[in-house]
């Protein structure tokens, strides 16, 4: 196939070639003479499972012939079928081993990390051993190093690393050292017979090791050759020269930052200059012009002065140059992804083929979303990450129950999640008790849900026999996992899967339901059978431990969903820009920390370090992803696309987006100008965009709503309130219509926190118990104050879960215990409480309409009559204005006491009505029973009921937020009455209903 020659083999691809395509092209061209079995003996090593794929789908094109031999060079051993290699341990053994390491490194050393990154601590290590021995260094050269100007963070970590990597046994061996193996025997068996067929590396750039070895070898190969992806042919001989001094000049730093920078590095170990790099095809770009602008935009740091002097040069061509660029500069990563996925779109309707190029994950998912719209699934080269999968949610949701009370809104996602009690038999049931029981726990405020809770749900509810049945099912599996200690991964893990496969059958069932079932549940048995092969060697795990272990597990993996894709779109990452060019290329995320992406953080061996031990720089990912970057601006067409804020912050666009348009402004008028048409071609989309996304999310509202005032039917008009909702009716009679006539109620949290409206209830709950079961106040102060708060102790523990909170909230009543306790003293020598938290009503005069009323308290006074009272928590008890106007309840239970309302309590003649202050014992006061002759019980009871009678009119509408107490009130039916499109100013509308 080759020429005989004295120099290795070195050729090259231009930017904006199909690098499969012309590898193909270059094959026939030499191979054009040769008989049909040449096409066999040809031996081709590439890089990726992806370029693999793609060269077969170029051979498949056809015309019939033989087969090259396509090997990875990232696994030669199993490639090549080498024997008597020692074999590599499986890479999760080796993290698993190393965690154990680590685990012990953090008992001994805390400040180091916290337990819970002992797995992600031993995945980077067992990164830096398979990189050791990847670039052939000497685990012996590090103890060598001179670390005396580095902290002792460094000193410890180099200890730890020099000890496991300079163990004899193979403990410790994975599959780089066993490709580095591979790769000596096979330049053994070489040197003693060099290959007679041709042997090709295609399409790597020799950044890694035992590659780079393995291209040198093969060019040097009498029918070897190395063909190299995206050249920058238009780079001038000392742009190049540049980069080959700091190659390999020890006292300068090497500009690893460079797209060419990896084949300058070759170049030079080969002992050959950038005139050796022949073309392997005749193959045209696809956009010259812009090649020789890009290429001028990148060059290195120290010579960017040529700018200057060769960029005017450009001037003539730059329309051809941009004519096929456009720039879109997005507010929001949304708005980024809307104009994308309509450039997609247009290219579908123009049969061009398309792919988004971007490292951002999220951005890409979104662009996926965005597409739906027209029904376009792309080509997805990253699938789903197994953790965001359902499979692997269900399973992290579970892993983290393991020793963890919980939590009501962690509960109901679980019970809600599509997996639980995923057979037929028993889903419908499931979801039917979980919609019951989550019901009843938001309206009752239960934190959390366990065995305790269940039964107090089930006596509540008077459940039948199949909701006992799930009840019991439920707090069986939930009691045994609550206790859950540290134990052995192997035991944790077991123990994890036959829980997640008894909640994903459900009741009664045999089997995983669908937890193991399509292409996300078979991903996930896969991984989990892989992680209980290799468990034996994690030793123990906690509960915290096994939970972020599994999340990270899962987080590795990826799940490709057998979806039918469109043909002419797709979704790569950057190093898929390598194999093929597409019509149209979309270069997304084009920010500095995304592309790109920010240096990742060593926590083993600093960038000093790396240096002097002869290891990988951090710089070199940058300059990969720069290649990555030149090579997608190749297409015809391009669009780059950055977006202004990510979900947080500002960003800073990309270095090479800021230095092709700094390039471009810096070419005066036809720069500017081709920067510009850039820019509203841009514009153009994320306009368009905008405006589709504006009418299809948000339709536009002919007109804003009225201020509501609806009036329903005389008929369907309560007939009945509770004082305490008589101010609302005043303030707000919106809210009344929508709890009394359209039965609407008000959920509590999904997670119930430690607020002011609880606090209120549970010390309500410790008067009540205080009254119910007879406390006596009376006696020695410090006795009754000690065994007041022991009572109140009881009653908080029971009703909040939450340690801290119980401490807070005893500490508080703590301190106005004493004066609490006088008063209730005072109280209690004057009368007896016959009513606490007892209902009972009365019927108005004139109306059909009774008025009924749970007062907290009612004492029957020893001198006769009885006295009404009120307990005050977090807030101070109303004005008297407010009860004039408002604040009508502790009158009207006077009223109803007086008119024999509560059967316990009989006729009795109010003498006294007051607000106890629980909080604070010193805002408690009475109100005036009489004013100025006026018996205002009486009086508050009559205006009631020409309030019913007005309200009785079929016009009179309930006004919404008709006179709210404060200007940040908010009502539980604001988003029913559409409030923000009128405001408190506007006038009500009436509004005729249900007629």
């Amino acid at each position: 196939m080759f020429e005989a020659s004295d120099k290795p083999r070195l050729f090259g691809v231009p930017i904006g070639v199909d690098f499969g395509e012309a590898l193909l092209r270059g094959l026939e061209t030499r191979l054009s003479d040769a008989p049909p079995e040449a096409w066999g003996r040809v031996t081709i090593f590439v890089n990726t499972t992806r370029m693999r794929r793609h060269l077969t789908e170029q051979f498949a094109k056809g015309p019939p012939r033989l087969m090259p031999r396509i090997h990875l060079v990232t696994s030669l051993a199993k490639s090549l079928g080498l024997i008597g290699l020692e074999p590599a341990n499986p890479s999760l053994r080796l993290r698993l081993q190393l965690r154990q390491a680590v685990s012990r490194l953090i008992d001994l050393q805390p400040d180091l990390a916290p337990p819970t990154a002992a797995f992600d601590l031993a995945t980077s290590l067992a990164s830096l051993l398979e990189e050791l021995d990847d670039e052939g260094v000497d685990p012996a050269s590090l103890s060598e190093l001179d670390v005396a100007d580095h902290s002792a963070h460094w000193a410890r970590s180099l200890s730890l690393i020099s000890i496991l990597s300079g163990q004899n046994s193979d403990v410790f061996r994975g599959q780089s050292a066993l490709n580095r193996d591979a790769l000596t025997a096979l330049l053994h068996r070489w040197h003693e017979a060099p290959a007679a067929d041709p042997v090709i590396v295609a399409g790597s750039t020799g950044s890694r090791g035992t590659t780079r070895l393995l291209m040198e070898a093969v060019a040097r190969l009498p029918q070897g050759a190395v063909i190299l992806p995206g050249v920058d042919d238009d780079m001038p001989e000392s742009v190049w020269n540049s980069l080959l001094k700091s190659a390999h000049q020890p006292d300068r730093h090497p500009e690893e930052d460079h797209p060419q920078y990896r084949f300058a590095a070759l170049l030079h170990r080969l002992g050959m200059n950038s005139s050796d790099i022949v073309p392997w095809a005749d193959q045209p770009p696809a956009a010259p012009a812009r090649n020789q602008l890009v290429s001028l935009s990148l060059r290195p740091a120290p010579v960017t002065d040529q700018w200057r002097r060769d960029g005017p040069l450009l001037v003539e061509s730059l329309p051809e140059a941009t004519e096929g660029l456009t720039l879109i500069e997005a507010p929001t990563p949304r708005q980024e992804a809307g104009a994308i996925a309509l450039a997609l779109r247009e290219a579908v309707e123009h049969g061009k083929s398309a792919a988004l190029v971007t490292p951002d994950r999220t951005l890409a998912r979104q662009v996926t979303a965005a597409l739906a719209r027209w029904s376009i699934i792309p080509d997805d080269s990253a699938g789903l990450p197994l953790h965001q999968s359902p499979p692997g949610r269900f399973l992290i949701e579970t892993a983290a129950l393991f020793g963890q009370p919980l939590d009501l809104a962690s509960a109901l996602s679980l019970l809600k999640h599509p997996l639980t009690a995923s057979s037929d038999a028993t889903r419908g049931q499931h979801l039917l008790f979980t919609g019951r029981f989550e019901t009843w726990a938001r309206r009752t405020g239960a934190p959390r849900i366990d065995s305790r809770t269940l039964a107090k749900w089930l006596t509540k509810a008077k459940a039948d026999e199949p909701t006992q049945d799930w009840a019991r099912w439920l707090a069986g599996l939930l009691e045994p996992i609550s206790e859950a200690a540290t134990e052995t991964l192997e035991s944790r893990l077991s123990r994890h899967l036959t829980f997640a496969e008894a909640l994903a059958a459900g009741p009664e069932q045999a089997g995983s339901g669908a937890l193991w079932l399509e292409e996300a549940g078979e991903a996930a048995e896969l991984a989990l059978t892989e992680l209980r092969g290799s468990a034996a060697y994690a030793g123990t795990v906690s509960n915290s431990d096994y939970f972020s272990l599994l999340r990270s597990f899962l987080g590795e993996k990826e799940v490709r969903e057998a979806s039918v894709a469109h043909p002419q779109v797709s979704i790569w990452g950057t190093i898929e820009a390598r194999t093929r060019t597409l019509d149209l290329c979309i270069l997304a995320g084009l920010n500095e920390g995304t592309w790109p992406a920010t240096l990742p953080q060593d926590p083993w061996m600093n960038r000093s370090m790396r240096r002097d031990a002869g290891m990988l720089l951090p710089e070199r990912r940058v300059g990969l992803a720069a290649h990555d970057f030149q090579l997608a601006l190749g297409a015809k067409d391009v669009i780059l696309s950055r977006s202004a804020r990510s979900a947080d912050a500002e960003t800073v666009p990309s270095r090479w987006l800021n230095r092709l348009t700094n390039l471009l402004t810096g070419l005066n008028t036809p720069g500017v100008a081709a920067l510009e048409a850039m820019q509203a071609r841009g514009t153009r989309l994320l306009t368009l965009s905008t405006a589709l996304a504006r009418h299809t999310e948000h339709p536009l509202s002919p007109e804003p709503a009225p201020r509501p005032a609806p009036a329903p039917p005389p008929g369907v008009r309560p007939k009945e309130l509770f004082v305490t909702s008589v101010a609302t009716l005043i303030r707000d009679p919106y809210a009344i219509y929508a709890r009394q006539v359209l039965r609407l109620r008000r959920l509590g949290p999904r997670a119930p926190e430690a607020d002011a409206a609880l606090r209120g209830t549970v010390l309500h709950a410790v008067m009540e118990r205080c009254l119910v079961d007879g406390f006596t106040f009376a006696g020695d102060p410090d006795q009754v104050v000690a065994e007041f708060l022991a009572l109140a102790s009881e009653v908080i523990d029971d009703h909040i879960p939450w340690p801290a909170t119980r401490r807070l909230w005893l500490g508080r009543l703590s301190a106005v215990a004493p004066e609490l306790v006088r008063r209730e003293a005072s109280f209690q020598a004057a009368g007896t409480p016959v009513i606490v938290e007892e209902i009972g009503s009365i019927p108005l005069r004139n109306v059909d309409f009774k008025v009924a009323a749970k007062p907290d308290r009612i004492d029957a006074l020893a001198t006769g009559g009885c006295a009404v009272f009120d307990y005050k928590t977090s807030t101070k008890p109303p004005s008297a204005k407010e009860v004039e106007a408002f604040d009508k309840q502790l009158l009207l239970e006077a009223a109803i006491a007086e008119a024999g309302g509560f059967e316990s309590l009989g006729a009795q003649r109010a003498q006294r009505v007051g607000y106890i202050s629980i909080g604070n014992p010193a805002n408690s006061r009475d109100e005036l029973l009489e004013i100025e002759g006026l018996w205002r019980p009486d009086a508050v009871l009559q205006e009631l009921a020409a309030l019913i009678v007005a309200y009785s009119d079929p016009e009179k509408g309930y006004t919404a937020r008709r006179a709210p107490q404060l200007l940040v009130y908010a009502s539980d039916y604001d988003h029913l009455s559409r409030y923000g499109e009128w405001d408190d100013t506007a006038s009500p509308k009436t509004i005729p209903v249900g007629r």
